[in-house]
């Protein structure tokens, strides 16, 4: 979407033969993704999806979340209390080096510079 938001409102079929997915599978992202208020939907027969932000605005770790839900590696790295061992465990200190580190790398990166990388890599 990122890609072509200067385009009208796009279809979700549209998008799912770009991307090769089934609709289903798009119109439950689509809904995460709106519920997240990071892209809205227009009704009509020119109607579809736009992005709410622009897309250098939208970074990706609010897409991540929004479609996955939390960016840790394992659930005791949000929540120690899911495993009595989180407290002397040396795994879990790595996983929590390993989720600092994701989230940095997706809270560094917006859609913009997705648009510009992909842009790079189709130029001959």
């Amino acid at each position: 979407m990122a890609m072509h938001v200067a385009e009208a409102p796009l279809a979700l079929r549209d998008v799912a033969e770009r991307q090769r997915v089934s609709v289903h599978y798009l119109e439950q992202i689509f809904a995460r993704l709106k519920a997240a208020g990071l892209v809205r939907s227009m009704r009509g027969a020119r109607g579809g999806f736009t992005l709410a932000r622009p897309p250098a605005e939208i970074k990706l770790s609010e897409v991540i979340q929004a479609v996955e839900g939390p960016i840790a590696p394992v659930p005791c790295v949000d929540d120690p209390a899911v495993c009595q061992w989180a407290g002397v465990c040396a795994v879990r200190d790595v996983w929590v080096e390993m989720g600092a580190a994701m989230i940095q790398a997706l809270e560094s990166k917006s859609l913009q510079d997705l648009v510009e990388r992909q842009q790079k890599k189709e130029q001959p």
